[in-house]
């Protein structure tokens, strides 16, 4: 597979560059890219929720009213969940969402997230760039002229000297 090679102006140099077959051209695993979505998600939550269960509500343990004679069921405490202000039945407790993926999954994922977009046409080659001064105008003008505006994803391998 080939993708086009564009100058910092977003023009076409008339170059091509052969991409990589052992990851641009393999069968995509959907499922695959799936699960990596799901954990990348899961792994962002925060999962502090918490609510008050019986235990834990203020107030006096002392018995409402007499067991019998009141025509009504019997109860023991205000910090029941039946009552208003009583503690949550099983209310959410704090844990981790966050789960594992094989490494050999996970590449694949990304192998085949890679091998989709080439086949959309939607990977980019740059021609080596370079700024006169670095400033992060000159980065946005650059990627509004390759039409990265919006949510994109940009992989660049930065040298460093």
């Amino acid at each position: 597979m080939k993708a086009a090679v564009l100058d910092i102006k977003g023009k076409d140099t008339g170059r091509k560059v052969s991409l990589n077959k052992a990851i641009y051209e393999i069968e995509p695993n959907d499922h695959a890219v799936y699960l990596d979505v799901k954990q990348y998600l899961a792994n962002q939550r925060q999962g502090t929720h918490k609510s008050k269960e019986r235990a834990e509500i203020t107030g006096s343990t002392r018995k409402i009213k007499k067991q019998k004679g009141t025509g009504t069921a019997r109860s023991g405490s205000i910090k029941s969940p039946i009552f208003r202000g009583g503690g949550r039945i099983f209310g959410p407790r704090p844990r981790n969402y966050s789960f594992k993926l094989n490494k050999k999954l996970k590449a694949l994922a990304r192998k085949s997230a890679f091998t989709m977009k080439a086949k959309e046409k939607a990977i980019v080659v740059l021609e080596d760039f370079t700024f006169e001064v670095p400033k992060t105008s000159s980065y946005s003008e650059m990627l509004s002229n390759l039409g990265f505006d919006g949510k994109k994803n940009f992989i660049s391998p930065w040298r460093f000297k």
